[in-house]
């Protein structure tokens, strides 16, 4: 059964584009302290989904799921890590971060759009990893998280279906199931919910399976709401 659904990957990736390796400040673990661990892994779904879109740049560098604008610390391209490490040896200039939007963000959300307007997907779902505990740059610093977050927080998809969505979960989890806590969603389901209804997935990074055995938590999630919605 090939799934209705269009799945979204954005922080799986690990590499610092070569454009701008030698400005980097991270070390490989710092990066891969700012991105989304285990992601590649329990979200591999090319093969049970209608389509999957993901990128192997590293949210510490270009981060998909921010707006093109964000010119925060940990915007779009970042000048700290969600760890308050900085990113870089020396701030970038313009005509760097304008190369890095164009060559990575730009597509990633060409794509997207082009996939949400073809019609032929029900759902749209955005696939991340948290921290077990809220790092200092986020909504909870501190706070320990659910084991899994579903948002829709701007009305993003039906409420009836991240209700659905939760239970399909919770059936499968002993740990708790929360909605938009301690995330309400970010710009790749706001932005994107003009094309096709959206849900963010936020799977937590503590030890409470195995990352296959997370894997076919939020895979059999995904079915049992596919047989009821579609």
């Amino acid at each position: 059964m090939t799934l209705p659904l269009l799945v979204s990957v954005p922080h799986a990736g690990l590499r610092v584009p070569a454009e701008v390796e030698a400005v980097c400040a991270l070390t490989p673990q710092e990066v891969a302290d700012d991105g989304d661990g285990g992601a590649a892994e329990i979200y591999a779904f090319e093969d049970e989904v209608g389509a999957f879109v993901t990128t192997d740049v590293a949210r510490a560098i270009v981060d998909m799921n921010r707006a093109g604008d964000d010119l925060r610390p940990d915007g779009v391209v970042k000048t700290h890590t969600c760890w308050n490490v900085p990113v870089w040896h020396r701030p970038l200039f313009q005509a760097e971060v304008d190369g890095l939007l164009d060559a990575y963000h730009r597509p990633y959300h060409q794509r997207l759009t082009e996939l949400g307007r073809s019609g032929e997907w029900v759902l749209g779902v955005d696939c991340h990893t948290m921290a077990a505990t809220g790092p200092p740059v986020g909504p909870d610093p501190g706070t320990e998280r659910p084991w899994v977050c579903l948002s829709n927080g701007d009305g993003t998809c039906p409420p009836e279906w991240i209700e659905s969505l939760r239970r399909c979960f919770q059936e499968r989890l002993e740990g708790p199931v929360r909605i938009n806590d301690p995330f309400r969603g970010g710009y790749i389901t706001r932005f994107h919910a003009v094309e096709m209804p959206w849900i963010q997935i936020e799977l937590s990074r503590a030890r409470f399976l195995p990352d296959e055995g997370k894997r076919q938590v939020v895979l059999r999630a995904l079915k049992a709401w596919a047989r009821r919605h579609t």
